[in-house]
């Protein structure tokens, strides 16, 4: 296949910021393409092989972190408590699933959003919409909400600072089996649905003595594989960020491991599209509940025409009460084609609603049905339901309601920090974690 990285510039590119000033752009990207790559080729295509286990159904996905990361958020303190419930929930799985579980984090780079409509309107002012710090920024003010270059520099910076704090976190000791347990066994004693968890907690406990008992201390214990991934929308940063690799002449987008195009961007003779076509990096691709096997095909032969092994992952974000209708015909049509792709669920996206008070919110039960639907579709297909994708934080924030610790529509003000969509707290994630354990079992 020939190369040409910068095809996608002739076809229309949709959620683009509308840069006040493109000779700064041209500065700006000129300066990225000089800077070092945040990730490795190798490690891209270390992603890749594990993906393709996902989608053989020898492993299982565990994706995500915050819905728009924010340049204040890049701190040791949050890092690493996004971190380790993530560490946390991916115990859970992997004892559940018997299958090895891939992290992947919505981190180091997940810091623009598409938006439904390009303003806002607050009281009788109307200003553009916030971005994500990429683009703008959250405050609503006319000076803030001015598209600026330069905040493309400043999400690389803060991206490189994400990853050193991971790789730092993943490698130091920090993620070490045993003590991501003892955490897991405080949740289970602290939260009020942790009766219903016990018994899974403590045969993980058993399982671990066991091991101890018999000698076996493998290096996987002490540190984790972590990748990074982000929606790749501000395509000048994604592009200035593309590298040949050296060992294979072929071009991966080194800001991630991962990037997927979204929902609102797959359009299959639009501009993000075709620049997936040229990078060699796994991808994924959101499917909403309008998708037809016929879309989803034509993206296949669009972006996998050789139907590589890990190359390509559909992510699904129908809804609760959609899931179990339109994903069926998708996941058959997909299959039955011989196409080698793995199938994650989104259970955020399709759920959101207003509450009263004016926040956007989800109920966790509607989270929890619309993954339950996402195992139900695969267990009548007799195929693989390879992983979940969500949006959390490691906080204790008050931005979707349910859980143990239950959130009410009322409690919502109370720390709603997100900077775009709700998030599930550390507490929900743990929750999600141990539900979906439990669906695993009833497979």
């Amino acid at each position: 296949m020939s190369i040409n990285l910068d095809s996608w510039r002739q076809l229309p590119a949709a959620q683009q910021p509308e840069w006040p000033d493109h000779g700064e752009l041209d500065k700006v990207v000129a300066e990225l393409k000089g800077l070092p790559p945040l990730v490795f080729a190798g490690e891209c295509d270390n992603l890749k092989e594990h993906l393709a286990a996902v989608a053989r159904g020898e492993a299982f996905v565990l994706q995500g972190g915050d819905c728009a990361e924010t340049f204040a958020g890049a701190t040791a303190d949050d890092v690493r408590n996004k971190l380790k419930t993530l560490l946390q929930m991916a115990i859970v799985l992997t004892y559940a699933a018997k299958v090895p579980v891939v992290k992947i984090g919505r981190m180091a780079g997940q810091f623009a959003k598409p938006r439904s409509k390009p303003t806002e309107v607050r009281d009788d002012a109307e200003l553009p919409a916030y971005r994500g710090d990429m683009v703008n920024g959250f405050d609503f003010t006319p000076e803030s909400r001015i598209p600026d270059p330069w905040r493309l520099l400043r999400a690389y910076h803060s991206s490189a600072v994400t990853l050193n704090l991971v790789r730092a976190f993943t490698k130091g000791g920090y993620a070490d089996l045993r003590l991501v347990h003892a955490w897991n066994q405080d949740f289970v004693a602290e939260s009020p649905a942790g009766k219903r968890y016990e018994q899974l907690a403590r045969e993980i406990d058993q399982a671990l003595a066991f091991m101890r008992a018999c000698g076996a201390d493998p290096e996987e214990f002490h540190s984790v594989e972590f990748y990074s991934s982000h929606e790749a929308l501000i395509l000048d940063y994604d592009r200035a960020l593309t590298r040949i690799d050296s060992r294979t002449g072929r071009p991966y987008d080194v800001s991630a491991h991962m990037v997927w195009i979204g929902e609102r961007t797959r359009q299959l003779d639009g501009a993000h599209v075709e620049f997936f076509s040229q990078i060699r990096n796994p991808i994924g691709v959101k499917l909403g509940p309008t998708t037809t096997p016929e879309d989803a095909l034509a993206l296949i032969e669009k972006l996998n025409p050789d139907n590589e092994p890990g190359r390509l992952s559909f992510i699904t974000r129908m809804g609760a009460s959609k899931i179990r209708e339109h994903l069926p015909t998708l996941v058959e049509k997909v299959t039955a084609s011989g196409a080698q792709v793995a199938w994650i669920c989104d259970p955020m996206h399709g759920n959101t609603f207003e509450a009263p008070s004016g926040h956007k919110t989800r109920r966790l039960d509607d989270v929890l049905n619309e993954v339950a639907g996402f195992f139900e579709v695969h267990g009548a297909l007799g195929t693989h339901p390879g992983g979940i994708h969500i949006e959390f934080t490691g906080d204790d924030v008050t931005e979707c309601v349910g859980g143990g610790l239950e959130i009410a529509e009322d409690d919502l003000a109370l720390r709603y920090e997100t900077a775009c969509d709700p998030r599930l707290n550390r507490s929900q994630s743990l929750d999600l974690a141990f539900r979906l354990a439990e669906l695993y079992r009833a497979v």
